[in-house]
């Protein structure tokens, strides 16, 4: 059996919302294959909290874990924390120190998905439609009206690392720009303005493991709010629909896109990448490297369109990531 250490929690906004995946998931775990750690990490702490309810604190200087007197080093990481440090890199960098494989984009990867203008710069080249922007930085003294006549109005003002569309607004006015910048720089050291482009907002799940290509039924989101914001996503302000409803030419060419991303990017283990669809086309908006695993999140409902269970799903990835690593 392997001794997973279920690393969940973080130290962005989102780090409540991975909580809720990670119950899922430990959860759906093989009991017979796998003794599962799950650690919280947040607030510098890395945390086990056994069914006795005694706390041991991860060593980081070698990876182990003390409970009831017995040290233990897992064998895995499975890794389900939004924004930092699960996402953009920082614990894969740990990860791969310790030489402990883990279930996620590999350190390069994470830190290009997580950085939405990098990952964007990226993909430059591959055929894969992309919003305009401009990228701020701190030290910056952005133009309302010269960032308006560039890219137009309504428009939208991200940070450019972050998730769950935190810190995340749509401009409609050119005096809303600035307080929306200064909201996303709450969370982000750089600010992402993008054209808006208005169409059907859909989502795609893609994996690649065992030399398979997995790419899972695509759905739509349907918000009551301006966009599938945090409201829509987490307090059931939207409606998802999977399958979504498209025309069999406009599936095939969002899978295409889907994965011609995940190859580009070189990511592993299961992605999910967000579309704006107008008209016909497909327009990149962001990859998700550690989708949400809660009960309502997409990629357990697209999995089960397929017949596959949140189980079946990581002994794939664990599988092939364990694998790959020796």
């Amino acid at each position: 059996m392997k001794n997973i250490a279920l690393i969940t929690g973080g130290e962005s906004s989102e780090w409540k919302i991975a909580l809720e995946g990670a119950e899922l998931v430990e959860k759906s775990l093989d009991p017979s294959k796998y003794n599962v750690y799950k650690i919280v990490l947040h607030d510098g702490h890395w945390r086990y909290t056994d069914d006795e309810g005694n706390v041991s604190e991860l060593d980081r200087n070698d990876f182990t874990l003390t409970v009831k007197g017995v040290k233990i080093r897992p064998d895995y990481a499975l890794i389900l924390i939004h924004g930092t440090p699960g996402e953009d890199g920082r614990l894969q960098g740990y990860l791969d120190m310790m030489h402990v494989p883990y279930s996620s984009c590999g350190f390069v990867s994470s830190v290009l998905t997580f950085d939405k203008s990098a990952c964007k710069h990226a993909l430059y080249g591959t055929g894969i439609n992309l919003a305009r922007e401009i990228v701020l930085n701190r030290h910056d003294r952005p133009d309302p009206e010269q960032i308006a006549a560039t890219l137009g109005l309504p428009l939208f003002v991200k940070p450019n690392a972050s998730g769950s569309s935190f810190g995340v607004t749509k401009v409609k006015r050119t005096e809303e720009l600035l307080p929306a910048i200064e909201e996303a720089f709450k969370e982000s050291d750089r600010v992402l303005i993008e054209e808006y482009i208005a169409g059907r907002e859909i989502s795609c799940g893609v994996m690649i493991a065992g030399g398979k290509e997995y790419i899972f039924p695509i759905t739509e989101l349907i918000s009551e709010n301006e966009f599938f914001d945090y409201d829509a996503k987490y307090k059931g302000l939207a409606k998802e629909v999977t399958p979504a409803q498209l025309a069999p030419e406009l599936v095939k060419k969002i899978n295409r896109m889907t994965l011609d991303a995940y190859k580009a990017l070189n990511c592993r283990g299961v992605v999910r990448i967000d579309f704006i669809v107008k008209g016909e086309d497909p327009y990149l908006i962001e990859i998700n490297s550690i989708p949400g695993m809660s009960a309502h999140s997409i990629i357990p409902q697209q999995a089960r369109q397929i017949g596959m269970s949140v189980s079946e799903l990581y002994d794939i990835i664990i599988e092939d990531t364990y694998q790959c690593a020796k």
